[in-house]
């Protein structure tokens, strides 16, 4: 017989024990790691780096198993334990993943502070150069500028310089060092223009374009997007408007309208059209301009609408956008066009997102009754009661716990017309830790045990593992203890796997 991490006893008193019960003894590959990629995050929360460690090794598929083992690799720098992060990083047989896995591990020992040692492991990385990046933003936030700019002007590779600038730029402005921020800002644009890959290219100068806007530089700001526009132009692939839309999104943010509508001229694609005006409709209402942003947003409504399916390039993007604008409309107060629109939308994740956005703008618009009204257009009950925690959130910071309250005592009602065990049981886990946010440990408690209930006819061994994974956060973040209850619900969970 296999010789087990994880006993009967341990499973029986604790719900994440169970959960990794579960996955340990799943017989498929695929689901073995889908189980263990639930288990062990929740266990390195914990600080059992140990557990994390072994049961990642029981996954038979090598980049599963090795992503997991960076993951505890890079816990165990956290926990100052940079001894078996340096074993758990050398023990993974892909070269590749075992370079990513020292890079990760080093990186976070720069960012700890200690320079030196982050060097000696990156001495072994393929590519350092993202250390030494890390190595120069710990410098900058420690206060040594000279230091910082010395470590950045000694590394090779210009994507990595480009994310050491951006970093300490975005922490100065954090820290109201706008200054500061703009200096480095101003480097990071010669690096990204020295990037080879176009496409990297234009994204950081895009990245830094919002930086500088950030820091209050709305001229850089213009000019970095321009540049950037000029290398968009330059593209002949799919990126072309994707990145042109940017820019011209960048520019109305940086107030320089007349460079954005030239910018939106030279777009083909009706998505990313459309995305632009959506941003141009968003600062328009933001400048107080209410008429014009309406008028904007239809006529982004309408590109889009207009945009035949053998146009469509990106049919998630399209799907994605739509909510977008319709979301939008409901910031507007224009909530039967957006609920609308939102019903418009092809596919259901998209759709329900939307309509659960707008419900929640509904909230902070104080329109309850409208809100409601757009959930109960949600066709899936799972994704209903899901949209009514989200409510119940808002409500919370509206009107208090009370409010809450009543809205989550009447989802854990309607949870019960849920037919799908696995949808159930997120619907409960996520009621649980709304009341537990209230600080009401025995609804929390009551909707745990009903949603162990769940989890034992759950067939698909990894989505039980998955569930019961989820539902041990309950107790870890309430310090909940486990009653007797809890011990025979869960060992009703533990009967369907092997011993």
């Amino acid at each position: 017989m296999t010789d087990r991490l994880i006993s009967r006893d341990d499973a029986e008193t604790d719900p994440l024990a169970a959960a990794a019960f579960v996955a340990e003894r799943i017989e498929s590959s695929d689901g073995r790691a889908e189980a263990m990629n639930a288990v062990v995050p929740r266990l390195l929360a914990r600080g059992n780096v140990d557990l994390a460690a072994a049961l990642s090794d029981t996954i038979d598929d090598p980049y599963s198993r090795d992503r997991l083992l960076i993951m505890v690799a890079e816990r165990c720098v956290d926990l100052n334990d940079d001894d078996y992060a340096r074993q758990l990083a050398d023990a993974i047989e892909d070269d590749a993943m075992r370079s990513q896995a020292l890079e990760n591990v080093a990186i976070r020992t720069a960012a700890r502070g200690d320079s030196e040692a982050a060097r000696e492991i990156a001495s072994e990385v393929v590519h350092p150069d993202f250390v030494e990046a890390a190595i120069a933003a710990r410098a900058a936030a420690d206060g040594d500028t000279a230091t910082a700019t010395a470590t950045i002007a000694a590394i090779e590779f210009s994507g990595a310089k480009v994310a050491a600038y951006q970093e300490i730029a975005a922490s100065a402005i954090g820290n109201d060092r706008a200054t500061l921020a703009v200096a480095f800002l101003i480097d990071a644009v010669g690096a990204a223009t020295e990037t080879e890959h176009e496409e990297e290219k234009i994204r950081s100068l895009c990245n830094i374009g919002s930086l500088f806007g950030d820091a209050g530089r709305n001229d850089l700001a213009a000019e970095t997007f321009l540049r950037a526009r000029e290398f968009a132009q330059q593209l002949d692939n799919v990126h072309h408007d994707n990145f042109l839309s940017s820019c011209a999104v960048g520019l109305i943010h940086s107030e320089h309208l007349d460079e954005a509508d030239a910018t939106m001229d030279l777009i083909s694609d009706k998505t990313q059209m459309a995305s632009a005006m959506l941003g141009l409709a968003r600062d328009e209402w933001r400048r107080n301009e209410k008429e014009a942003a309406f008028e904007t947003l239809d006529e982004a409504y309408e590109i889009l609408r207009s945009q035949h399916e053998k146009e469509t390039r990106d049919s998630r993007a399209r799907n994605a956008l739509m909510g977008a604008i319709a979301v939008q409309y409901a910031g507007f107060g224009k909530t039967e066009k957006a609920v609308s629109i939102a019903e418009e939308i092809r596919d259901t994740e998209d759709q329900v997102s939307a309509l659960s956005q707008i419900a929640l703008i509904l909230i902070v618009q104080k329109e309850d009754d409208l809100s409601r009204g757009t959930i109960a257009k949600i066709p899936d009950e799972a994704s209903r009661c899901l949209a009514m925690i989200g409510v119940s959130n808002a409500l919370r910071k509206r009107e208090g716990n009370d409010a809450a309250t009543a809205v989550l005592d009447e989802v854990f009602q309607m949870s019960n017309a849920i037919d799908r065990p696995v949808a159930k049981s997120q619907v409960l886990s996520e009621t649980a830790k709304r009341f537990l946010a209230g600080v009401l440990s025995e609804k929390a408690r009551q909707v745990s045990l009903a949603n162990f209930e769940v989890i034992a006819t759950i067939r698909d061994e990894s989505k039980r593992g998955e569930s019961l994974a989820a539902a041990s956060e309950i107790y870890e973040s309430g310090k909940l203890e486990i009653g007797d209850q809890e011990k025979a619900a869960l060992l009703e969970i533990l009967k369907r796997s092997p011993f």
